[in-house]
């Protein structure tokens, strides 16, 4: 009886251990869209675009964090092709080009 409960402990142990580690996995997503809004000042951009799948989100315009030297050449109403992730409940541009 003693054997079997270390076995389902450890099998519990194992199963947690999976789920919770691809939890905290950051997914990446490729998308195109339009720069709505550039902020170097707070690392943030507005970009409209369509459905991201692999981040759940539907079309939408939304406001993303964003390293300041990305933004340098870019401007409202630029087309757009970019990298995002999640992070910590926020959503990130880790790479952008016109």
């Amino acid at each position: 009886m003693l054997r079997t409960l270390r076995k389902l402990s450890a099998l519990l142990a194992i199963v947690f251990m999976t789920l919770f580690s691809s939890v905290s996995v950051a997914q990446e997503a490729r998308a195109s869209g339009e720069v709505r809004r550039v902020d170097p000042g707070a690392g943030k951009i507005t970009l409209k675009h369509g459905e991201i799948d692999v981040l759940r989100l539907p079309a939408m315009t939304l406001v993303y964090r964003i390293d300041p030297t990305l933004l340098a050449d870019l401007k409202p109403g630029d087309k757009v092709r970019f990298v995002a992730i999640r992070e910590n409940d926020e959503y990130v541009v880790i790479s952008i080009q016109k």
